[in-house]
């Protein structure tokens, strides 16, 4: 039971990570949305691109990480959700691709009215994402999926109330996280008629997302009854208290603007909410189909556990790098250095393996070979995985002499 659970938990933490993340960006088109006319409108637009271009990409890996995770290890559960909520994440998909070319589009353009068209655009995408993907989910909770290939209806099966409250909840959402990370951003920068600019919508979000949050019980309660139930009790119950006190500390620490430690407790209140479904739904995943009868077979499940933890080792330390260079400030428009280019120009391309392969990354790499080729010797019962295992031990020890023996030796050298 432990290893079909596992996946599951995977692509919770993947959800959640693409909410907190994604959410605020889709957020921040929102904002530049209603940031209104005149110099200011303008500022409030490029205060919100510039913080969230440097990531808006990487954000997406969630999704799809998400996505491949559930697609190998619970087939059914994705068959029968792709299938007959193809409407709606057909609009979600239509919407992350005109996100994206417009993201692509707008260094190109200085104003004007191609400008103007151009970020209406990303403002309609960035609304219509997150409900079509809240909708998507809420469908999911209030049973409206049935098991089988396009099973249920194609536009009533997300268009029920439930649907329709979890969609708002996830604009809503998306905006109060955009609104209090851009708030953070602005005191780093130094700028502050763009904190007080955010602060206030921060506030008013949230207000409007604590709104939203309270009816939807009500709403609950009369369309899904279940998930009531598993909302009020145990583990949802938990997770539910736990959204309200995060939500409103919160909202006391943008009054008193600790919006680095606000961006903290915003994302464990959503976080929460999350969760709170999760257990509110556990072990059901469709109706009539719980997750030890959606698992794929042990071996499929084995390389799904040991390709995330591997997987893992070398993305989530590049993503913090990512990151934490944002927060930090260091990304950002910046020209070539003369004497680098200088130094790069009679460097060429023959640049040796053991210089592209860093210590760090080496040992990223090497950590990953050694998870995959240990977890499939040892877990799997497949031939077929049986050599990747000893592929992956031989890459294990070909990366790590790469990265760590030459330059010990080097090192020794006068």
């Amino acid at each position: 039971m432990f290893l079909d659970t596992l996946p599951l938990a995977f692509v919770l933490a993947g959800i959640v990570l693409y909410v907190v993340l994604g959410g605020a960006d889709f957020g921040a088109g929102i904002w530049q949305m209603l940031s209104g006319p005149g110099e200011r409108g303008e500022r409030i637009r490029e205060h919100a691109h510039h913080s969230m271009g440097p990531v808006w990409e990487a954000n997406h890996v969630w999704l799809i990480f998400v996505i491949t995770v559930a697609w190998t290890a619970y087939p059914t559960l994705v068959g029968s959700t792709a299938s007959t909520l193809a409407a709606a994440l057909f609009i979600a998909g239509l919407g992350i691709i005109l996100r994206g070319a417009t993201y692509a589009l707008r260094g190109g353009l200085t104003g004007g009215r191609p400008l103007i068209l151009l970020e209406g655009a990303f403002a309609i995408a960035s609304i219509i994402t997150p409900f079509a993907l809240g909708a998507a989910a809420g469908a999911i909770a209030a049973e409206r999926v049935p098991v089988g290939n396009a099973a249920g209806g194609l536009f009533s099966s997300w268009t029920g109330p439930v649907s329709i409250l979890v969609g708002a909840l996830s604009v809503a959402f998306a905006a109060y996280l955009a609104a209090v990370y851009l708030c953070a951003d602005a005191v780093r920068r130094g700028e502050p008629d763009m904190e007080e600019a955010f602060r206030r919508r921060a506030l008013a979000a949230g207000l409007v997302a604590g709104a939203l949050s309270v009816a939807g019980l009500i709403v609950v309660h009369a369309d899904a009854r279940s998930l009531y139930t598993g909302l009020t009790h145990g583990g949802g119950l938990a997770m539910v208290i736990i959204s309200i006190l995060a939500g409103v500390v919160t909202m006391a620490l943008v009054v008193v603007r600790r919006f680095e430690v606000a961006r903290a407790s915003a994302a464990v209140a959503v976080s929460a909410v999350i969760a709170g479904w999760a257990f509110a739904r556990y072990p059901v995943l469709l109706p009539g189909l719980t997750v030890r009868q959606a698992a794929a077979g042990h071996d499929t499940m084995i390389c799904v556990v040991v390709a995330v933890l591997a997987g893992g080792a070398i993305l989530f330390p590049s993503l913090g790098l990512l990151f934490t260079l944002m927060l930090r400030g260091h990304l950002g428009p910046a020209g070539p250095d003369p004497a680098d280019a200088d130094a790069g120009a009679g460097a060429g391309a023959g640049v040796p393996l053991r210089e592209l392969i860093g210590p760090a990354l080496g040992l990223r790499l090497a950590i990953a070979f050694l998870i995959v080729g240990v977890g499939l010797l040892n877990a799997a019962n497949a031939p077929w995985a049986h050599i990747i295992g000893v592929v992956s031990l031989f890459g294990f020890v070909l990366v790590g002499f790469a990265a760590i023996v030459p330059r010990a030796v080097m090192a020794d050298e006068p």
